[in-house]
């Protein structure tokens, strides 16, 4: 068996332009990257990037030009309603927001057993019970189960959005921007238990942040995305530590630092690099 999770290759996604005669708009560039079995991907860049917008190509919710995505040798970048569906079983998400990916009026026992319903997986009983042991596995009470989701903090959220990501054993999930909303404490917490969880079940991420800091802290090997593209790629300890590409270098000097001095410093570094762009 192939090492290789899932592989993009030369993906072009476009919008139609708002206009009746406008062209449309071109999010992706010919973008490849590839996932291993196990494996964080870190897909880093500034709003706008398109790193998104690879997101949800991946998950059946941007249509493709062109190129291929390719889960288990299989391309399913032109998958059916059907084969989605079944796909989802392999492929989860975590939303940015935790605020609103939680349905406010369900139950977070509901919420969580959710995704077992669909699938028809396993009995009623068996669906209470693995919605407990995942909440409890993401340090949150199995008294949870019959709470509603306004009665948490949006890191107790994103951890019950974490568990409900679980229920079906997914073989790959796409974390959107998954602590971005979430103060540096917190975000230190999850993203900690991302990778406790990578651990115990062979979970592979592909992690989409802002924070090229943050997403090298998770990531194995990281994607620079710059206006559609993919400008920079590779491991990210070199990456971090040996930037090639000028925006690279912008979004490392992006990163906040205790001492003052040094932070005007890589400013004006920052600047500099802006305006040689």
């Amino acid at each position: 068996m192939s090492d290789t999770l899932l592989q993009v290759d030369n993906l072009v996604v476009e919008y139609p332009g708002s206009g009746f005669f406008a062209k449309p708009a071109r999010a992706l560039h010919g973008v490849s990257l590839d996932i291993q079995r196990g494996e964080t991907v870190g897909l880093v860049g500034e709003s706008g990037s398109g790193k998104t917008t690879l997101g949800r190509a991946i998950l059946g919710l941007a249509d493709v030009h062109s190129g291929t995505i390719s889960y288990g040798g299989k391309d399913i970048s032109r998958a059916s309603r059907g084969q989605r569906r079944a796909l989802s079983r392999d492929i989860q998400v975590i939303f940015q927001d935790p605020y609103s990916s939680l349905n406010p009026v369900m139950s977070i026992e509901d919420i969580l057993i959710e995704p077992l319903r669909v699938h028809r997986i396993g009995t009623a009983e068996d669906a209470r019970a693995k919605a407990a042991r995942l909440l409890e596995r993401v340090n949150m009470p199995r008294s949870a189960l019959s709470r509603l989701p306004r009665e948490f903090s949006g890191g107790q959220r994103q951890r019950i959005a974490i568990a409900r990501s679980l229920m079906v054993d997914p073989k790959l999930i796409i974390c959107d921007e998954p602590v971005s909303a979430l103060d540096v404490t917190t975000q230190e917490r999850v993203t900690s238990l991302l990778a406790d969880i990578q651990r115990e079940t062979g979970v592979a991420y592909l992690f989409i942040a802002h924070d090229l800091a943050l997403v090298r802290q998770i990531s194995r090997r990281v994607a620079v995305m710059y206006h559609g593209e993919i400008v920079e790629w590779g491991d990210a300890e070199v990456i971090g530590a040996r930037p090639q590409n000028p925006y690279t270098k912008r979004l490392l000097l992006a990163a906040p630092v205790p001492d003052p001095a040094r932070q005007r410093i890589r400013r004006a570094r920052r600047l500099d690099l802006a305006a040689q762009a």
